[in-house]
């Protein structure tokens, strides 16, 4: 027993070290993304554009020129709490969009509307994030629990069992990516094929949807730091194993 602990405290110490390596960088993209999102949509929040669109004219606009009829298009409270509902195909606008008619809340309120276009349409990779909800809900209410049982228990079955749980969440988030950076694709191609913005707001509205399109790419990194900390604890736990195995 004592070879075997060993060998499983230095597999975990190689991950640990790794992961705490890695992460400086990841974190600091994190920080420097939500900074940016802030920033900029208090920024264009401030800029009023010159046809005087709301947020909430803006994601009708936008439906229309996608021929998607049957959307409504309803206020919520909070502060960046915008989205779009596929349960009852509705776009949601905070109040500092729905009836703000600045830039910020123009392409806010476009890139909600790019979501509902694309469960419209069928777009390919949000009818896949949509079918593999249940099955990320589930690791990620039950991953951390398999994962803590098996290191304080020794169990690799567990501890396996709990990685490929979370791996669900860790492959929603890279579906997410796609989804996110269409929509806000969409949004921008309506924005300026229908003239809703002038040149230097469009570029506003563009700055404050990249901004938000990197939370996405730090929450994907994120997550896939810590699916390679849990990889490298089992795959150090194994060796521990054979190596133990090998010295009886």
């Amino acid at each position: 027993m004592p070879y075997s602990y060993g060998y499983y405290s230095y597999g975990e110490f190689l991950a640990n070290n790794i992961y705490f390596l890695l992460l400086i960088p990841v974190l600091i993209l994190s920080v420097w993304a939500q900074f940016q999102v802030s920033g900029n949509f208090r920024r264009y929040s401030q800029v009023m554009n010159r046809r005087r669109l709301t947020g909430a004219q803006t994601a009708e606009a936008v439906l229309r020129a996608n021929g998607v009829a049957g959307v409504p298009v309803r206020p919520c409270r909070g502060h960046l709490s915008d989205h779009y509902d596929p349960r009852d195909n509705t776009i949601y606008l905070s109040e500092d969009v729905y009836g703000a008619a600045t830039v910020a809340a123009v392409g806010v309120a476009a890139h909600e509307a790019g979501h509902a276009v694309q469960y419209a349409v069928g777009y390919g990779p949000v009818r896949l994030r949509t079918a593999i909800i249940p099955a990320t809900q589930l690791g990620s209410r039950f991953s951390f629990i398999l994962l803590f049982v098996g290191l304080f228990l020794y169990s690799q079955s567990l501890f396996l069992a709990g990685i490929i749980l979370f791996s669900l969440t860790t492959f929603f988030q890279l579906v997410t990516l796609p989804v996110e950076f269409n929509a806000s694709r969409r949004a921008l191609e309506t924005i300026e094929g229908t003239g809703m913005l002038d040149g230097d707001e469009y570029y506003g509205a563009r700055k404050v949807l990249r901004a938000a399109a990197l939370t996405y790419v730090a929450a994907l990194l994120m997550s896939l730091l810590q699916l390679l900390r849990f990889v490298l604890i089992f795959l150090g736990r194994s060796g521990g194993r054979s190596g133990d195995g090998g010295r009886r």
